[in-house]
Order: structure tokens, then sequence, then C-alpha cells
């Protein structure tokens, strides 16, 4: 006798029906003087979504918002799927051309552009696609204020069907061609959310401060993992050392997260100072150096060093700590720290393969490729089956990053695939020169290239910045690695300076190696 087995299609959308429900009264959002309630979320996302179905929203059509961290964006996770569309969170700090692209390419029917960013939007929108100006007021005469105030104040009916259709598309930073748009299932956020709940440790007291990008992989799926414990949002347009650490005190930051170097420009920030309280970050995005998650600890700021890729809705793996460690001593616990750990709690268990996609030996020191599987992987490239099936080959994702594996399971971090320097034969690896460089006093951040060398091929180059008011020389840098380093893998040359970023915070070294390779007979990637 066949069993009927009842059940709901897994949707973040029921983290915030159910917190709207139980607590209503409870401050959701928090941005500038403004405050809203549960009650007050739910209803403001209820009115997006009836209005957006008014105006002609049909199943999988494609919403796209060009917001900073402000409220609209935050109902938007909510809204869009409420009412059956998808998100598109578009990137701030694009060009006006690669702007136009992701709206191209995802065929936008809708486009909710920040006042201050409508310039990036001109003449971009395809042909047909309805644009609404936010301007970010909470007042009547806010065009994004009218167009809510116009939606109906009740949830609409769900038109979903299966809880792996794409809930948001998520675009690439596209450094070498056009972006690819990375397609998150329901299901996916929905178990990527209740991972950040666990490993991040969020509960009903939670107040999360937005210094993370919420177009970046959804913001890891904090939207909804906020939501899902009925924390409260505080929203940031932009990320000022010293505006962080006045909400700190203010609001009672409970948790944030962010790139390292969100984390350098707090640490180092004259506002500083030991917290009174424990406040607990995720750190990502490129490996943190021991060096900053030791100045982190002394502030009262505890990291979760995760690790993940926009196909992996951001955080795949976490380095959970192990009390048997708090007896080793501080340098060696800081090491420790800046492992990428294992897959958190709703994602398959992580692998370090060889070119034939094999286990390589857990030694922590065989280099292979990390790759990863599971309910938490991207859906696929939208319109991009062939990239898919290349990123999926052997049934795996393949991330294009190298690593080891340690006898503890945990994974260890070594460089991109483009990025290793191999000198005379030796790989070097970046991030190992990087966080002998990080150890000095003077040294803000650094980044590590691969340089042309008529003998050895290529050898490492450092660009560093100072800290304010610090000094050092190159010889002065590379006599400091060499005190930790075997000498082939010390730069050959340092140069000072801003390190060219993406917009969520990575250094961009192809933008250092297309420099110095210029005219000779490498390719550059």
């Amino acid at each position: 006798m066949e069993r009927k087995v009842y059940r709901s299609e897994l949707t973040p959308v029921s983290f915030l029906r159910r917190s709207a429900f139980i607590f209503p009264d409870k401050t959701a959002v928090v941005h500038g003087d403004r405050r809203y309630s549960y009650r007050q979320f739910a209803e403001r996302v209820d009115r997006l979504a009836s209005r957006l179905r008014a105006d002609g929203l049909r199943p999988g059509d494609r919403v796209a918002f060009l917001c900073p961290n402000i409220p609209a964006l935050l109902e938007a996770h909510f809204a869009i799927p409420a009412a059956g569309g998808i998100l598109v969170a578009i990137n701030t700090r694009l060009s006006a051309a690669e702007v136009a692209f992701i709206l191209r390419d995802s065929g936008a029917r809708f486009l909710f552009v920040d006042a201050e960013l409508a310039p990036l939007a001109e003449g971009g929108a395809p042909a047909g696609c309805a644009v609404v100006r936010v301007d970010d007021t909470g007042r009547p005469g806010d065009p994004y204020e009218d167009y809510l105030a116009a939606g109906a104040p009740a949830p609409v009916a769900s038109w979903l069907a299966d809880e792996e259709e794409t809930i948001a598309i998520d675009y690439t930073s596209g450094t070498t061609g056009g972006p690819k748009g990375v397609q998150y299932t329901f299901r996916g956020a929905y178990l990527n959310a209740l991972a950040n709940v666990i490993g991040l440790g969020l509960n009903g007291a939670s107040v999360y401060l937005w210094t993370l990008p919420m177009f970046h992989c959804n913001g890891w799926c904090f939207p909804w993992a906020v939501a899902a414990v009925a924390g409260t949002n505080v929203c940031l347009r932009r990320v000022e050392p010293g505006r962080v650490w006045a909400l700190f005190e203010a609001e009672r930051v409970t948790h944030y997260c962010g790139a390292p170097t969100v984390q350098i420009g707090l640490v180092n920030d004259p506002a500083a100072r030991p917290l009174d309280r424990p406040v607990t970050f995720y750190v990502g995005g490129a490996p943190p150096s021991p060096t900053l998650l030791a100045q982190s600890h002394a502030l009262n700021l505890h990291p979760i060093h995760a690790y993940g890729l926009t196909e992996t809705y951001g955080p795949a793996t976490l380095n959970e700590w192990r009390p048997a460690w708090d007896a080793l001593p501080e340098e060696e616990q800081a090491r420790i720290r800046g492992r990428q750990g294992q897959a958190h709690v709703t994602a398959d268990l992580v692998r370090v393969i060889d070119g034939a996609g094999n286990d390589v030996p857990r030694d922590g020191a065989t280099l292979g490729e990390v790759a990863m599987r599971g309910n938490t992987v991207m859906k696929g490239y939208y319109n991009q089956p062939e990239a898919t099936a290349e990123a999926f080959r052997g049934g795996w994702f393949h991330s294009g990053d190298l690593g080891v594996w340690h006898p503890d399971g945990a994974i260890d971090l070594r460089d991109r695939k483009k990025d290793i320097i191999i000198s005379g034969g030796e790989n070097i690896s970046t991030i190992e020169v990087e966080r002998a460089i990080a150890r000095h006093p003077a040294v803000l951040e650094c980044a590590v290239v691969a340089i042309p060398d008529p003998r050895w091929g290529e050898r490492p180059k450092a660009f560093v910045t100072l800290k304010p008011g610090r000094a050092a020389t190159a010889e002065e840098i590379i006599a400091f690695c060499r005190e930790g380093l075997a000498g082939f893998k010390c730069p050959a040359a340092v140069a000072f300076g801003d390190l060219p970023k993406t917009s969520t915070g990575k250094v961009q070294k192809y933008v250092l190696r297309e420099r110095e390779w210029a005219g000779q007979a490498k390719r550059i990637n």
C-alpha cells in the first residue's frame, strides 16, 4: 500500500513567516533612525510581492536589484521568491557595461536601483524591463516606498512547486571573460541558511551587522539565516571602520561577516579597542593570515574561518575549534585558525583530489584540488550548459583552489591553480609567502605573484601596503622572510602601494601579473 507523505517544499521565505507570527513586535531591521518590527518587515515584503504580481510578474521572471545593504534589498530576498520570481542582486561596484551585461544575460523584467547607483543602470536594462528607483528614505515620495504602498499587505499564494527551482542568480566576478550566472535553489538557500545559524551560533538575541555585501552570494545566505532565528539586521550602506566600531557599541552587535580586507581595516582603525563582550564573525573570501586572526582575538573579535565560492552559496567549510587546541602555543593556534577546515553541517564533506579525481594522501603536504558536491552546491550556470558540465566533471564541483589534506580531515588552501609559482621546478605557495610577510609589524596587507626570471623561469614578487605611519624597505621585507622561509620561496622583489581589489575585497592578482608579464611569452589567466 502506497504511503502518502505530507510535506512542504523547503523555502527560506518560511523563516520570515514563522518569525513574524511568533515574534511580531521584535526588531527585525535597523537602518539609521529607522526600525522595523518583524510584523512590519513581513508586511513590507508582502506588499512588494503583491505589487510585482499586479505588475505582471510571471513564474521564474528575473527581478534585479542594484542596491547597497539597505532594507529594500533585504526585503527583496523574501518578496521576490514569495512572488514567484528569481532575485538577481547585482554587484554595486561594477561598471555600467558590466551591469548592462548582467541585466541582458539574466533577461531581467524588473530593476530596482538605488538613487546613488542609478547612473550605472542608465540605458543598460533590456527592452520591456520596468525600472523603480530606490531613494532609501523610508518615506512617502520615495518611488520604492510608493511602489510598496500600492501593494496588498497580505501574503500572495505560493507558486513554488519544487524546492529545486531557482531562487536567485548570482554573477561571478568574471575576471577572465563575461561573468557567469550561478543558480541557487530554494532547497540550497534554506539549508545553507540553517548551516549559518549553527556555524555562527545565531539565536534570538543575535544582532547581525551587514558588513558583507548582500549582493555577494546573497550575503552568504545570511538574510535568510537571521530571519530564521528572529535576529536583528543592522543595515549599512557602506563599510567605514569607524562607523562599524560605533555600531558595535550603539546596537550591541553580536555577529558580522567579511573578507580579510574588511577585518584588516577594522583592527587597524584608530577606533579599535577591546570590546567588553565577544563578537563573533565569519572571515572568508580569501585566506586570512594568522597575524590578522591573532589581532582580532586581542580585540575580543572571535573569527571563524569560512571558505567557499559563489558556486557554493558562500561558506562551504568552517574551521571549527577543538578544545584540545586551547593548550597549544598562541602561534600554533593562530596557524590552525588559518585552515579552511571541513564542510559545514548541511554540506557534504569536501575532498582534495589529484588530476585523476582520486583523493590525495591526508599528510598535510600533498597538493591537490578542492572538490565539493551536495545540497549547497549550485544548480548550474545560467544558460551555460558547457561551463556547468566542465565545472562538475566526474560528478564533483571543481573549485580551482589548491590545498592539502591534514590527518584530522581539515583542508588547508595553498593557492589558486593560476596563482601557484613554479620556480626551478619547485612549487611555491603564494599564500605561504604572504603569511610570512604579514607577520612583519609594518605590513598592513600584501599579495605575492610570479614574475619572469631568466634562470628559474619565475620567482615571487611581493606587493605590500604598509600601515599608516610605518616604514620598511624591500631589503627589510626580504630579510624578514628569510627568517622563516626557504631562500627560494622569498620574494625576489618588493613593491609598495595600494593593492588592486575586486568589489568583494579580493586582491586582483591577475592585474599584478599582467603588469609584470607584459610582453613576455606567458599566458595570463
